[in-house]
């Protein structure tokens, strides 16, 4: 299986979403959970490509253009990171699709379950915010395989901080366990 995993956003151009109380941004921390999922996935036996990049399709060059890297390689999957952010009040993961009754989102869900079975083992209290469809968003539409983005946590809750710092091994092996679950369906 080949995996294409693209680390949100831009350290440099786009820090993405912030905690200034821990000084975390979201370009760090989805490069971090970029790299472990890469390891974990070839450990596994995928190929996998990872590219984080301000041009999603072909609006920032001569920066690479992450959906053309993608459909050009071309990916079997399609796997964006991210760190959510809203009010500091908010708290969970969620997993992003084009369309629910797609392949991608049979991925999505099997994300999305791992990764909030998995939390929900060290807090209790962890939301599981389901799969939310988006259409409008260029790594989800511009792709030619099946794409997710996952939201791992709320970067701006600090109680979610903590777990996308103290628990990157345990949030990338759950992504890793939902992407072999879906190879395994096919």
């Amino acid at each position: 299986m080949k995996v294409f995993i693209n680390p949100g956003h831009m350290p440099g151009i786009d820090s993405g979403a912030i905690n200034r109380s821990l000084l975390l941004r979201e370009c760090d921390i989805a490069l971090s959970f970029g790299e472990l999922l890469a390891k974990k996935l070839r450990s596994a036996g995928c190929s996998v490509r990872l590219l984080q990049s301000c041009n999603l399709c072909g609006e920032e060059p001569p920066a690479p253009n992450i959906c053309a890297a993608a459909n050009n390689w071309p990916a079997d999957i399609f796997i964006s990171l991210h760190c959510n952010s809203f009010n500091t009040a908010v708290r969970g993961a969620e997993t992003l699709c084009c369309a629910e009754s797609s392949s991608a989102g049979t991925l999505a869900w099997l994300i999305q379950k791992q990764l909030a079975d998995t939390l929900q083992k060290f807090d209790a209290s962890f939301p599981d915010r389901g799969i939310k469809e988006r259409p409008d968003l260029a790594v989800l539409r511009c792709t030619e395989m099946p794409a997710v983005l996952v939201e791992t946590a709320f970067i701006d809750n600090d109680k979610d901080a903590v777990l996308l710092i103290d628990r990157q091994d345990t949030i990338t092996s759950a992504i890793a366990r939902g992407i072999t679950d879906y190879w395994c369906l096919l």
